[in-house]
């Protein structure tokens, strides 16, 4: 079982570890290379990223994230991303491993009942790819090291104090 675990990672199955955002390259590579073969790929804007392919699934983990914008301290350092997708473009059924968030089974039931026990908002680092209808099945997710953005300030104080009183007329 995968389970994602929003603000630390993934946990990989068969007890192959966590892959924990921050984590250095190598750390990650060796932790999955536990489950399956391991293949470095190219995804824009990292600094480096491998795919593995384990029961029915595709992992595609990536790392060392610059930022769009070119903020440095926008950017991510280690582990930073986790996609697990279907081999099938369309899934027909529950994949042969369960990816887990929040005791909810993704790939185990269809879309409409996986949205409906998460509340329609999973969590704002994870994204779910759509399923062709209500019926069918999430044929991805990832997790995110992004955090989700601060809430917005307090709106100003208001301005009616003792020195209001002392505007002309």
């Amino acid at each position: 079982m995968f389970e994602l675990l929003p603000g630390t990672g993934l946990v990989l199955p068969r007890r192959a570890g966590v892959l924990r955002f921050g984590m250095p390259e190598r750390q990650a590579q060796w932790a999955v290379a536990t489950l399956a073969d391991v293949h470095e790929t190219w995804v824009c804007q990292t600094g480096w990223a491998f795919t593995a392919r384990f029961e029915g699934l595709e992992l595609l983990a990536s790392g060392d994230h610059t930022d769009r914008l070119g903020r440095a301290d926008h950017d991510r350092h280690g582990f930073a991303a986790v996609e697990l997708r279907r081999f099938e473009a369309v899934p027909g059924g529950p994949s042969a491993v369960p990816v887990v968030l929040r005791d909810v089974d993704l790939f185990g039931y269809p879309a409409g009942e996986v949205l409906a026990a998460l509340a329609q908002d999973p969590h704002p680092a994870v994204r779910l790819s759509p399923a062709p209808s209500p019926a069918g099945y999430l044929p991805a997710v990832l997790l995110s090291a992004d955090r989700p953005p601060p809430p917005p300030p307090p709106p100003p104080a208001s301005r009616a104090g003792s020195w209001g009183r002392n505007v002309r007329r």
